[in-house]
């Protein structure tokens, strides 16, 4: 909506440091749009032709040098991606967070395109009318801008400016504020100094460097979707992330930030008292950020954020390490009977530590919204809602399940039930959830032998995921599984493809790495 514009100014600031700009575009596919469609297939697909784009054209002819602007989700992995794989100078600027919009018949309260998803759940439940629902999803948006809580394309922004691959406050200066503009302008400047500095992404992007980025995604309740995402930008580095490093990191650090979703204030909000620098300043100071590593100004992170302001006195975003929201991470890896590969969770304890309920099984996620609107989910009635067959392969994509886990939330079932998944959540999404179940449902992962009424056991605390049914009666489903595979979805075209190459989500669903693995 407004990346153009500033392109167009970052194109100038490269024209006035001397340098010879050419703009080029990719691809993007917008979440808030596809979100509970067959389109939400086609978006983390997006990241993969996002890099292969980029790192095309750069190959091909043979530029000197990298700025890319993405605004969304997919967009600043695939970037990143890209610019690790070609290895010539880059920096990233990030599009910027939308502002916060504003409903009369929400007391004009901050919402945004979350609000405008539980507004389902709402609806659907008699909570508010046709009107009221009209209303939120009509002002959730307010301008351009990517969402505006600490969902997955502020979570990515937060992480890669940790990393040292953006200019400092690029993460938390506002679509369209005036400090954005300035900074699109220094770019230019900054790109001709790491070109005399010969200092390069992957001299930046150092082991040391992503373990800082884990722990600032944890302090801030960051997304899910940065374990696939960091895994991915790691491995085009050459650096081999897996999901037990992110639950080290969780093990050693407190969730802080009092963000949305899960919390009360949204990325603008972490901005006025200082955005990013002044929370990675904090951090160093309490050790739990090293800031050791160079950054796309030439000098260390530390060194970047000795000048930003200190936090007010009376904020209430982001907690003292005295008091936290959660003494640990709230991402946590849980394996299991039912997840011998590996799953995420996202626990922030608002929902409590452990969770055991009857399996309501549905093989896509339209079917549970279909099930939830003829009110066979419960009140009272402690139930673990399995959605499958959406995961990198049988999506295929790996769609988000925003859609749902926020219609769950809208209609009041956030105590009773929880959601586990083979696909993904998006970093709005809130409460019990579990996805990235490993092995998926279409490659034969336990998830797919799961029947209603079956018990499931989540224990955040022990990290399990467990299927509380005989040895003996798993191996008779899966001889009918086995008779009855299904067959994949896609079968030509971009999804096929990706179907066929993409790894599963415990390795970043990447499709040109080692671990990548053919659908049989």
């Amino acid at each position: 909506m407004h990346l153009l514009d500033l392109s167009n100014i970052v194109k100038k600031g490269v024209a006035d440091a001397g340098l010879a700009p050419m703009q080029f575009n990719t691809i993007g596919v917008s979440d808030g749009i596809s979100m509970g469609t067959t389109g939400m297939r086609y978006s983390l697909q997006s990241r993969e032709v996002i890099a292969d784009s980029i790192e095309t054209v750069m190959q091909g002819q043979w530029y000197d040098a990298n700025i890319s602007l993405p605004g969304c989700d997919k967009n600043m992995p695939g970037v990143m991606m890209a610019i690790g794989r070609v290895n010539r100078p880059s920096i990233m600027v990030y599009g910027g967070s939308i502002a916060p919009g504003c409903a009369s018949t929400q007391n004009n309260a901050d919402i945004d395109i979350v609000s405008a998803f539980q507004a389902y759940g709402q609806f659907i439940t008699g909570e508010i009318n046709e009107e009221q629902r009209f209303d939120i999803i009509r002002h959730a948006c307010p301008g351009g801008g990517a969402c505006g809580g600490m969902y997955t394309a502020n979570t990515m922004a937060s992480a890669i400016e940790t990393l040292g691959m953006t200019l400092p406050g690029s993460a938390s200066n506002p679509a369209e504020s005036r400090a954005k503009q300035l900074e699109c302008l220094a770019a230019g400047g900054a790109i001709k100094n790491l070109l005399k500095l010969d200092l390069r992404p992957r001299d930046i992007m150092t082991r040391q460097a992503f373990e800082d980025a884990m722990v600032l995604v944890m302090i801030t309740g960051g997304s899910t979707n940065a374990v696939l995402h960091l895994i991915a930008m790691a491995d085009a580095v050459g650096i081999k992330l897996t999901i037990d490093d992110f639950q080290a990191v969780s093990d050693r650090t407190p969730f802080l930030s009092d963000l949305k979703p899960s919390g009360k204030y949204v990325f603008n909000d972490l901005h006025t008292i200082g955005g990013i620098p002044t929370l990675l300043k904090f951090l160093i100071k309490e050790g739990v950020v090293k800031g050791e590593h160079r950054t796309v100004t030439g000098e260390t992170l530390k060194k970047n954020v000795e000048s930003a302001a200190d936090f007010p006195s009376d904020q209430t975003i982001i907690k003292p390490f005295s008091q936290p929201i959660k003494p640990t991470g709230h991402i946590q890896i849980l394996r299991g009977s039912l997840a011998p590969g590996g799953s995420v969770g996202k626990i922030t304890g608002k929902e409590g530590l452990r969770f055991t309920g009857k399996a309501k099984v549905y093989d896509a996620e339209d079917l549970f919204i279909e099930a939830l609107e003829r009110g066979e989910i419960k009140k009272g009635e402690k139930t673990v809602v399995v959605i499958r067959y959406e995961g990198p392969k049988g999506g295929p994509g790996m769609p988000e399940m925003l859609k749902p886990s926020s219609a769950i939330m809208g209609a009041g079932l956030g105590k009773d039930v929880a959601l586990i998944t083979d696909g993904r959540f998006s970093g709005g999404s809130h409460g019990f959830l579990i996805g990235h179940i490993v092995p998926e449902a279409m490659e034969g992962g336990p998830i797919g032998l799961v029947r209603d009424g079956d018990e499931i056991i989540i224990d955040a605390e022990k990290r399990v995921l467990d299927l509380n049914v005989h040895e003996d009666t798993l191996a008779t489903r899966r001889e009918q599984w086995e008779a009855n595979r299904p067959a994949p979805r896609a079968t030509r075209g971009t999804l096929a493809k990706y179907a066929r190459l993409v790894s599963d989500a415990s390795h970043g669903c990447i499709t040109d790495g080692e671990d990548t693995v053919a659908l049989h």
